[in-house]
């Protein structure tokens, strides 16, 4: 259980909030790339960790990530017009530059003193890995860009989506960094004793922390003479990966040299992005169109899973997530079609905030807790005027996660350290 202060100190992320203090030291995906592909195209809409935002591409390529609302009168700039280095508000005709100069008034005299008073918020943005990530927090304290290992994968080798998930930020992390779950959650093949989470439902975890977060291995003894172990990587503030030894390609169940894994960003208290991104550790093995929609479709949120227009899952709460409770009976544990629809109908029902006051935890959620000790003890050091863990991209650049079988008479440390290395 976790006392009710602790809970409420690391699901608030508002300006002003402890919770929102410490994502606000850190580097957070804020849109995909392709929501602004094209320049001086039309901007889209932002809001994480409470703020209503505003992104655009403009003329010379930048992304910038502003305020939502004309200083003026509060106009919102999502009607403005995007045009020669800057967003024009349509109620008066100010405009302001990627960086939140205001530029041009119109409606007042030539040489007006207002020009260099008046400023939109506005937030360092990079592109990287087809993700557009923003620096929300202190400037002087704005650390190197971030570096993980799936943002260096070449085109063709990395894969990334997103979706939207409609609870705390916390409770679909802590699904992520869950492995028991999936021996019920996600057994899709219920009786099959070739699947891995029927022939031993009870991992043994092993936790270590690390200078960017944790590491964590979940044990599962699939014979005799070997075991099977899955290694995880946690990068603060909410960066999970996993390596994945196999995959579904065409309905058939293949090996493939896949690494896969989500960054949970708060888009206010009550409601989550989830940023999907999966990539190749094998450099003669990319991911072609057909195997990424697979895997996609597998998890859930393929092409035609999404409401059009939106991040938004067609299996939701408002339809029960089409559960099918004959399917329940005979074939799956859930009845829900989709991995990642699986986890949302748990994460969402649990409602908007968990009271995690409330809880009985077991062994196999020591994960659950460091993750919660991390981001407590990252607002106390935020708080103090020190750096929290992972701000730093030299402390998680060379880690990858991985899995695989390993003898009974090895040790996976041992094993496993030369696939526990970051590549490319």
């Amino acid at each position: 259980m976790l006392k009710s202060e602790d809970n409420d100190r690391i699901t608030r992320v508002g300006p002003g909030t402890p919770g929102g203090a410490l994502f606000r030291r850190y580097w957070l995906p804020a849109l995909l790339s392709s929501e602004v592909a094209e320049r001086d195209g039309a901007p889209v809409r932002v809001r994480m960790l409470g703020e209503d935002l505003l992104a655009f591409r403009d003329t010379s390529g930048r992304v910038a990530l502003v305020g939502a609302y004309c200083p003026h009168r509060r106009a919102p700039l999502f009607f403005g017009r995007n045009e020669e280095d800057g967003i024009r508000c349509v109620y008066h005709g100010w405009k302001f530059d990627a960086s939140g100069a205001c530029v041009d008034i119109p409606t007042e005299p030539p040489g007006t003193p207002m020009l260099s008073k008046v400023r939109l918020a506005a937030y360092p943005t990079i592109e990287l890995g087809d993700v557009v990530w923003a620096y929300l927090g202190p400037r002087d304290k704005q650390p190197p860009a971030p570096d993980y290992e799936w943002l260096r994968a070449p085109a063709g080798f990395r894969h990334v989506s997103k979706t939207f998930e409609n609870c705390n930020y916390l409770q679909g992390l802590e699904g992520g960094v869950d492995s028991a779950h999936s021996s019920f959650l996600h057994n899709n093949s219920i009786g099959d004793t070739a699947d891995l989470r029927n022939r031993d439902r009870s991992p043994r975890l092993e936790v270590e922390t690390t200078p960017y977060g944790f590491r964590y291995s979940s044990t599962r003894k699939v014979e005799e003479t070997r075991s099977y172990v899955r290694v995880y990587q946690f990068v603060m503030p909410t960066l999970q990966m996993r390596g994945t030894i196999t995959d579904y390609k065409g309905g058939k169940r293949i090996k493939v040299p896949k690494i896969d894994g989500h960054v949970w960003v708060p888009i206010d208290d009550e409601h989550t992005h989830v940023y999907n991104f999966m990539y190749s550790f094998d450099e003669s093995v990319g991911l072609d169109d057909d195997y990424v929609e697979g895997w996609e479709k597998f998890s859930g949120r393929g092409k035609d899973d999404l409401i059009p227009g939106t991040f938004r899952l067609k299996l939701n709460s408002g339809n029960d997530y089409l559960i099918d409770r004959a399917v329940q009976k005979t074939r799956t544990f859930t009845g829900i079609q989709g991995v990642n629809t699986q986890d949302y109908a748990l994460q969402e029902g649990m409602g908007p905030i968990v009271d995690r006051s409330k809880e009985n935890l077991g062994s196999t959620d020591r994960a659950i807790v460091t993750t919660r000790r991390l981001l407590i003890d990252g607002t106390h050091a935020v708080a103090a005027g020190d750096a929290p863990p992972g701000v730093d991209p030299a402390s998680y650049r060379d880690v990858r996660p991985h899995d695989g079988y390993v003898p009974a008479s090895e040790e996976w440390r041992v094993s496993m350290a030369k696939d526990l290395v970051a590549k490319w």
